[in-house]
């Protein structure tokens, strides 16, 4: 099996490769790396060590996600103290997470499957149109009580609605609050679908039913 040790970047990457009885060094983009060797790629983000699994066919980081290749996440801090030399380099941590990888070595940590972090996406794109929302009333709230009317969350109600859509406003307050009622309707349109499919996996999860 061909070893891929990998210093990510994001413009290049530094990879060590060993292939049976012989190593070599070269600079190569990830599509480059992927599409030429198969075996175990690892990449460091950050702070954090990621180590691939990559089909002969695959070329591109996308086209591992797509490929359900495994990502290996290891513990930065385990991964450096492992290394006796204190001078760093690109090259030198390229290959010492190839020895890790060889060696059996590398501190691997609970990375999620592919289900996971595509469920994760749903709940952050959620909680930012929710906070998005928020903004919005805030708005709209501000400007109800500019005119003396304090409803509070009875502002959201129906009879609410109609008392502050009868609420004389001129000028670009009035606009101000046409285009944020519309804008509230889009995103609580949008919010909803977020719910119904974010229920829809909590039901289908059989860790907790529904």
């Amino acid at each position: 099996m061909i070893i891929v040790g990998c210093d990510f970047h994001p413009g290049w990457q530094q990879v060590a490769v060993l292939i049976p009885r012989q190593e070599r060094l070269w600079n190569a983009n990830w599509a480059t790396a992927t599409a030429r060797q198969n075996g175990f790629i690892v990449l460091c983000l950050g702070r954090r060590w990621w180590a691939w699994r990559v089909a002969a066919t695959v070329s591109g980081l996308w086209s591992c996600w797509k490929a359900g290749a495994r990502v290996w996440i290891g513990d930065a801090a385990q991964i450096r103290a492992s290394y006796v030399r204190k001078q760093k380099t690109d090259k030198r941590d390229a290959v010492h997470i190839l020895k890790l990888l060889r060696e059996g070595r590398f501190p691997r940590l609970w990375a999620p499957d592919a289900v996971v972090r595509d469920l994760r996406q749903l709940l952050i794109h959620r909680h930012k149109l929710v906070e998005i929302r928020a903004r919005v009333k805030n708005g709209l709230q501000h400007l109800a009580m500019n005119r003396g009317m304090q409803k509070k969350s009875r502002l959201w109600s129906v009879a609410g609605q109609k008392a502050f859509g009868e609420l004389p406003l001129d000028g670009w307050a009035a606009c101000r609050r046409e285009d944020l009622q519309r804008l509230r309707a889009v995103l609580d349109s949008q919010i909803g679908k977020l719910d119904e499919a974010a229920e829809k996996a909590a039901c289908a999860n059989e860790q907790h039913g529904c």
